[in-house]
């Protein structure tokens, strides 16, 4: 019975109950907290389970392999791997890294962006500033198919968000670094093309990485490609979306609302003007949680493909940073 290490920043709670589901779905593996690993334990060691982990615990293990990551999301990983200096730089350039692709969670963040965005096409934040103002005014309605929903990102995640928006009646557009091929949607690709996208872009859906190309790309400049009266939605991380410009353009009235799930600190300070701007939508980091049931599945489901076969599943490109 081989033992895998789990090292993470959760609780005590959260925990058990994920231990008790890989002895569960794992029973020919021995899932162990870092703490309970002797010496002779970590040289044998070949997989790593990690939640927002310590990376400088990971030079323990000197023959670690890869390493599996309960996120999606794996930048702060990719970060501090790039950040080693010397010999434990040398030893984590020779391990992999594989994010979670879970299906479950794609479907979460396709239910989000469907949510989300019909909230936004069907000026729901305005009737509800109406209700505060005693205002009976109904609104024009547009039909769906003139709503141009653009997404940014063509992962897994946004491949699904296409689908569902497509699937409601939006009109979709899709932009990412290389051509992709979504049914329904116009897809586009590079620096130029982007712009060519926001500027028909009512509501932009942003579900991108964060890498140094994506921090900070949703400034003022990049945002005023919008049409008057534009709205944002970011459910990717919070760095990728300049605030203060941001909620520059929501007050002169270039665009009209943001919905914010993630940010640069999490949970966001409570004395952060965001909280009270009345076109913002501040939602605490839950458009994609993650389900320990699909989750542990998933790494269980890979773990067991490598003892069989010996293969990897796909790994981080850290030149990319996903």
């Amino acid at each position: 019975m081989a033992n895998i290490v789990f090292l993470h920043s959760l609780s005590h709670a959260e925990e058990a109950l994920w231990l008790a589901r890989f002895k569960l779905l794992l029973p020919n593996e021995t899932v162990l907290p870092i703490e309970q690993i002797n010496e002779e334990q970590a040289r044998e060691i070949e997989i790593a389970i990690v939640a927002n982990p310590n990376p400088e615990l990971l030079a323990r293990f000197e023959n670690l392999i890869w390493i599996q990551s309960l996120w999606a999301g794996v930048e702060g990983l990719v970060a501090s791997f790039n950040a080693l200096q010397g010999e434990r730089a040398q030893q984590m350039k020779r391990v992999k890294l594989v994010r979670l692709i879970d299906p479950q969670l794609a479907q979460t963040m396709g239910q989000a962006a469907l949510t989300w965005s019909l909230y936004l096409y069907r000026n729901i934040p305005e009737y509800a500033q109406q209700q505060r103002d005693k205002v009976w005014q109904p609104l024009p309605y547009e039909p769906i198919e003139n709503t141009r929903v653009s997404v940014l990102g063509a992962g897994e995640l946004g491949v699904v968000a296409c689908k569902v928006l497509t699937e409601q009646g939006f009109s979709v557009n899709c932009w990412s670094r290389s051509e992709k091929d979504i049914a329904g949607v116009r897809h586009f690709s590079g620096e130029q093309a982007l712009v060519s996208m926001l500027e028909q872009t009512d509501i932009l859906l942003c579900l991108l990485p964060l890498t140094d190309q994506t921090k900070g790309l949703l400034n003022k400049q990049m945002l005023s490609n919008l049409p008057a009266g534009g709205k944002l939605i970011n459910f990717a991380r919070g760095p990728i979306v300049n605030h203060p410009e941001l909620i520059e353009l929501l007050d002169v009235g270039h665009l009209s609302f943001a919905v914010l799930d993630v940010f640069e600190r999490e949970p966001l300070p409570v004395d952060d003007t965001l909280w009270l701007h009345p076109k913002v939508a501040i939602l605490p980091h839950i458009s994609a949680t993650t389900s320990l049931q699909s989750a542990a599945q998933v790494v269980a489901n890979n773990i067991e493909q490598y003892r069989v076969t010996g293969h990897l599943p796909v790994s981080v490109d850290f030149t990319q940073g996903y």
